[in-house]
């Protein structure tokens, strides 16, 4: 059992919350019965295993969440686990409607956050989409074609910058909005800058 006294950041956090007050606080009540450092990170309740994130806590306008940050290494026995996007890779949520929900199934939370501790403790890793997997849309490389400094400033890039360009890049269906795009952004690539920088 942890400390009850509770970290006064997100006792804070949660004396404000005007949705989903109860549910949060329930939640918290649950990961506190585990051996699980509390904090505020993302500003949302956060939990950790020797400074690993192992869970937050974070509500959303149709629902609240525990997010479980190796989520995909779990084993989801209830096939509960919600793949928040295509592209999130490691984090899965278990999501809740209700106060009741949540107390209906505290026995099932708990079991999944004994198991994402059991996965921090055995040091198990989410293998991520390396760079190369992704796509290079053909506007992309009609670019690097007609400029081999744009492409070799792409390419110098960290993978994560270079991953968010693609995924950016990528997403519009009609091709003047990927070029639209790309010429965007090739300043801030030229200069070495990332999508949010």
């Amino acid at each position: 059992m942890t400390d009850t006294s509770g970290n006064r950041k997100v006792d804070g956090y949660l004396k404000k919350l005007k949705t989903w007050k109860e549910e949060s606080t329930k939640l918290r009540e649950i990961i506190r019965d585990f051996e699980l450092t509390e904090d505020m990170k993302w500003m949302h309740p956060c939990y950790m295993l020797d400074g690993k994130n192992i869970v937050l806590i974070h509500g959303f306008k149709e629902y609240v969440a525990i997010l479980f940050f190796k989520g995909a290494l779990l084993k989801d026995t209830h096939g509960i686990l919600v793949q928040q996007t295509e592209n999130v890779q490691a984090e899965r949520q278990l999501r809740f409607t209700s106060l009741e929900q949540i107390e209906e199934q505290e026995a099932m939370i708990k079991a999944y956050i004994q198991q994402a501790i059991e996965v921090e403790q055995a040091g198990l890793q989410v293998e991520m989409k390396k760079t190369a997997e992704y796509s290079v849309p053909e506007e992309l490389q009609q670019q690097f074609n007609e400029n081999p400094t744009f492409q070799a400033a792409f390419e110098a890039l960290t993978p994560g910058r270079q991953r968010a360009y693609l995924y950016y890049f990528s997403q519009p269906k009609q091709s003047k909005t990927k070029v639209s795009r790309i010429e965007k952004y090739m300043q801030p690539i030229l200069e070495g800058k990332g999508l949010n920088d």
